[in-house]
């Protein structure tokens, strides 16, 4: 595979050759300047180096490979999202959601739903929706760190070897999420208080936040109490281009073809010919024949070499090229309580609550060219005519100009609510100078609330002279719609024609919706010290985790599509979008009418709409997990027998996961009120591990550690995949069916690392870690007999489709892993080994190089792979890299982090012809500024995606065609912090 390397990369790679080049000379100068660390007990460090300085200490004493983030004072958080934070750790990439907010991570190269999340010491489950080009709701173990506030944590960490005594469920690393505690904090008496404006260029707004921490500790008592609270109000747009898909031109019936030439009958009867009325002279009745001959052989003539009598499948074209505007309404909340009791230096028991709420409210518009998208049987693609094309050497259309185009003004408002609840007790007591107790008892709800999701759309029928035009050489096309799309007369919102011409409609897509998962954790861990160089830890840890998923579906006769009322035009019912052109540019119209969804539900009564569960199709699928475990681990310590530091601990842990799971499957029913029914299934799992571990860590000399690791180490299935659930479709003979007999993801690790505390404050490193993936689980696309599936019969009830014909079904299995190898390379360096103001700089820098060999299977008959291929891991970047350079004395603190992330994998496979979707490689800079005016009051200045990055998403790895590309703009806060 060749890479091509553009001006901004080769930029990019000299400054990070030299900052890696400043670091060194600093290290080098540090080294010669002393060979022992100094006395730092007189120095005392606030602040972001004071939080970078607690982090390293966590790291050097911990057995296991850990990275910490600790905030920088009470209610400090180093960042504005949780996600965003952990940019900054080795090996960590972002994945970021609407409106280029983090979202969740991945680790090591391995996703979202391979991180395991404790919060306060107990596993937890975040879930939030999104736009369906991000995955849409997240039905897994994904945990969506954009549910909470900031302000409510102290720190991170993240575990990225696995201990014996910590639970299992990662692949990539367990992240813990830690509030402050009273007892912890240096005064009596806390008060903090934090107010910002937050102001995005493209929404124009200022958005408040705020925040406040309040703790106290009762004399000599031993008791405190610590609450928090923190708020948050944004309004985020975002703007683009998106695609949907890119599609072959075979794929919906090829175009219309010239006059003179073959009709191209697309599949169609001569009754549907008539009915839509193709003739010699017309594609269908009133869109006359204009493709140019020459335009029209360019197209026939490019095949696939999979396809090669298959006229058009080498010819690539956007599914459904659109403009998009889309703005969010974000109101977040959380806050945290925490009662401590901690008399002495033998008992520590507390009490944790914590409460977190994520309100939003998305609407999205498209202006888009829907015939692309449509075959014959709804006027599409068959019906357009091609006056003139051109495509690249991969199939790729670069300039197309087309007649006979539907045009599609689209709107969809979606709003969700992601609530999260905890209590948890933890309580540790020494019983005697041997033997010391510990344990946690806790309860979490997290609840994905989709209250609605309406889509509302008005079409323009056969236009002509729509462009889309890639000449520029840029990644997103210039569109042309050739109507006045700000018009409303332009558009027609009615029921659809007889010849299955659309004119505009509505969906309610699956909503209302909810996702709820309880979590209960029940542990107790004993830990008995035989001398200074020995200790034993013992435990056992019940957990349960029940997973509920539940839609509704209106009743069939509320989704018929309606007129509009008398004496109502389309222009009562619109509002025009604006602002476009000036925040995208390239071609967007400087406005366009759009349905106001508000207008629209009173005048056909939304809000009367009727809805029901499973006896008419809805859905409603559980998941329920027991586990049961126990481990046995040793701790040693060897640097006094043996006269150099070897230290770390090893052990086992034994896992049984019993697991039942249930949903409907929909069948028909006269009876029901949608003509929709469901029949009940029911499944159990139960799968035990043994999982042996161990962590050594040498230090041959001073201030040189060696780590070494080695476990054995597993991830549960998503659990979207293991409801016994099913769709099919009996006239287009697909479908998917749900395996919630799938195994879980077992993997070997080995992780070695070497780290240099060459001075206070200071470390550079390099760590190498392999991963052996005995399994994975892939959806595959197999040929199966109905009667084969175990479906009802009844789904095949009026399709005229026998039980004995082949269904290409897409199902969950576990398939063959394969290895995953990498490196870290890490540095902090403050460099106080520098005289005068100099000495107040420092830089953090990070590089991680990630390699895997999965291989996929595209396609099976009776489970028999015919079709495989050898990609990355989904969601594996190859490279990432952090930077942060930064500034700081008594009064004034600066700093700017950089962040790249390679391109990675989002799917496999792809459409028909594309071999997969990716996502593009991008590089985000934020930076922060303080000054403390006095002791208590704090100045804060804040800027993130200073670069203006853009996000796209693309489909295939040659052709690397945009699916989707939107700019978030730049986004600055401003605020004060206030301590006493």
């Amino acid at each position: 595979m060749s890479v091509q390397v553009t001006r901004a990369m080769f930029a990019r790679r000299v400054s990070a050759l030299a900052m890696i080049s400043t670091m060194m000379i600093g290290a080098s100068a540090a080294a010669q300047e002393q060979a022992e660390p100094q006395d730092t007990a007189d120095i005392v460090v606030t602040g972001f180096r004071a939080s970078l300085d607690s982090a390293l200490g966590m790291k050097r004493q911990e057995a296991a490979a850990i990275d910490s983030i600790v905030a920088e004072d009470i209610g400090k958080f180093p960042d504005s999202n949780l996600a965003e934070s952990m940019q900054r750790v080795p090996g960590v990439a972002l994945a970021r959601g609407d409106g280029g907010e983090g979202r969740n991570i991945s680790v090591r190269g391995l996703g979202a739903g391979f991180t395991r999340v404790r919060i306060n010491g107990m596993e937890g489950t975040s879930q939030t929706g999104s736009s369906d080009i991000y995955g849409a709701g997240n039905n897994g173990r994904s945990f969506d760190f954009n549910v909470f506030p900031t302000e409510i944590f102290s720190a991170l960490t993240v575990r990225k070897t696995p201990s014996a005594d910590v639970e299992e469920g990662s692949l990539g690393a367990t992240v813990d999420l830690s509030a402050p505690k009273p007892m912890d904090q240096k005064d009596d008496f806390v008060l903090s208080m934090t107010a910002r404006g937050v102001y995005n260029e493209l929404s124009k707004q200022v958005d408040p936040r705020a925040s406040m921490l309040i703790s106290k500790k009762f004399g000599d008592s031993g008791f405190g109490i610590l609450g928090s609270i923190a708020y948050q109000k944004r309004n985020i747009r975002e703007v683009g281009y998106s695609a949907v898909d890119i599609l072959s031109a075979n794929t919906n019936g090829g175009f219309c073809s010239p006059l003179g030439a073959p009709i191209n009958t697309a599949g169609q009867t001569p009754e549907q010919l008539l009915l839509r009325g193709v003739t010699a002279e017309n594609c269908s009745t009133g869109n006359p024949r204009t493709s140019d001959p020459d335009a029209y052989q360019a197209i026939q003539d490019l095949r696939r070499d999979d396809l090669p009598n298959t006229p058009g499948s080498g010819a690539f074209l956007p599914r459904l090229p659109r403009y998009l505007n889309s703005e969010q309404d974000q109101e977040r909340i959380g806050g945290s309580l925490t009662l401590q009791f901690n008399p002495d230096d033998d008992t520590d028991i507390s009490l944790d609550l914590l409460y977190s709420r994520f309100e939003v409210t998305r609407r999205d518009n498209y202006i888009a060219a829907v015939s692309f998208a449509r075959s014959a049987s709804n006027n599409g693609q068959p019906m357009t005519s091609v006056r003139d094309v051109e495509f690249d050497e991969n199939g790729s259309l670069v300039y197309g100009a087309f007649d006979g185009v539907d045009v599609r003004s689209e709107g969809l408002v979606d709003n969700f609510v992601s609530t999260f609840k905890q209590a948890n007790l933890n309580f540790r007591r020494r019983l005697n100078d041997n033997l010391e107790v510990s344990g946690i008892v806790g309860f979490n709800r997290s609840i994905w609330d989709g209250k609605k999701r309406l889509q509302t759309y008005m079409d323009a029928i056969d236009t002509d002279g729509f462009t889309i035009d890639f000449r520029d050489g840029g990644t997103t096309p210039v569109l042309g719609f050739g109507i006045d799309v700000n018009d409303p007369a332009s558009f027609n919102y009615a029921p659809g024609r007889p010849d299955g011409t659309v004119l505009g409609g509505f969906s309610y897509q699956g909503k209302p919706s909810k996702n709820t998962t309880d979590n209960m954790t029940g542990e107790m861990n004993l830990k008995w010290t035989v001398n200074d160089a020995l200790s034993f830890r013992a435990g056992g840890q019940y957990r349960r985790s029940d997973f509920k998923s539940t839609f509704l579906r209106p009743y069939s006769a509320d989704l018929v599509m309606q007129p509009l009322p008398a004496g109502t035009s389309l222009a009562d019912l619109t509002r025009s979008i604006t602002g476009v052109d000036k925040l995208w540019g390239n071609g967007a119209p400087s406005s366009w009418a759009a349905i106001d969804p508000e207008k629209w539900a009173d005048t056909f009564g939304f809000d009367s709409v009727r809805y029901c569960g499973v006896e008419c199709g809805g859905g409603d699928s559980r998941v329920r997990e027991e586990v049961m475990s126990g481990y046995i681990m040793a701790n040693f310590d060897l640097e006094d027998a043996i006269g150099f530091g070897v230290r770390g601990d090893i052990g086992v842990r034994y896992v049984k996961t019993d697991m039942r799971s249930s949903g409907y499957i929909t069948v028909s029913s006269a009876t029901s009120p949608t003509g929709l029914g469901g029949q009940f299934a029911a499944a159990t799992n139960s799968y035990d591990d043994w999982l042996p571990s161990a962590n050594i860590v040498i230090e041959p000399v001073r201030n040189v550690l060696v780590r070494l690791s080695g476990a054995k180490v597993l991830a549960r299935p998503e659990l979207g995949l293991l409801t016994p659930t099913s769709g099919v479709n009996g006239v287009t003979r697909v479908g998917n069916v749900n395996n919630p007999f799938l195994d879980p993801i077992r993997a070997n690790t080995f992780d070695v690392a070497v780290e240099w505390y060459f001075r206070p404050g200071s470390l550079l490193s390099a760590a190498f870690f392999y991963k052996d993936i005995k399994s994975f689980i892939q959806n595959v696309n197999s040929q199966i007999p109905f009667n084969e599936l175990g479906l009802p019969i009844e789904l095949l009830d009026g399709t005229n489709t026998a039980p004995t014909e082949l269904f290409t079904v897409s199902q969950p299995f576990n398939t063959p892993g394969g290895p995953l190898k990498g490196i870290e390379l890490n540095a902090q360096i403050p460099f106080t080994f520098l005289d005068g103001f100099l000495g107040n700089f420092g830089v953090l820098a990070n590089y991680t190089h990630v390699t895997s060999k999965i291989d996929y299977i595209l396609a099976s008959v009776n489970g028999t792979p015919t079709v495989t291929t050898t990609a990355d891991l989904v969601g594996l970047s190859k490279n990432t890299a952090s930077g942060t350079l930064y500034y700081e004395d008594d009064k004034f603190s600066i700093r700017t982090t950089g962040n790249f992330r390679d391109k990675f994998i989002r799917g496999i496979p792809a459409s028909p012809g594309s071999d997969l979707q990716g996502n593009a490689k991008t590089f985000y800079m934020d930076a922060s500024a303080s000054y403390n005016v006095t002791d208590r009051l704090k100045i804060i200045v804040e800027a993130q995606n200073l670069t203006d990055e853009q996000n796209r998403l693309y489909i295939d790895s040659q052709r690397q065609d945009t699916l989707f590309e939107t700019r978030i703009g730049r986004t600055f806060t401003f605020g004060v912090t206030y301590r006493m």
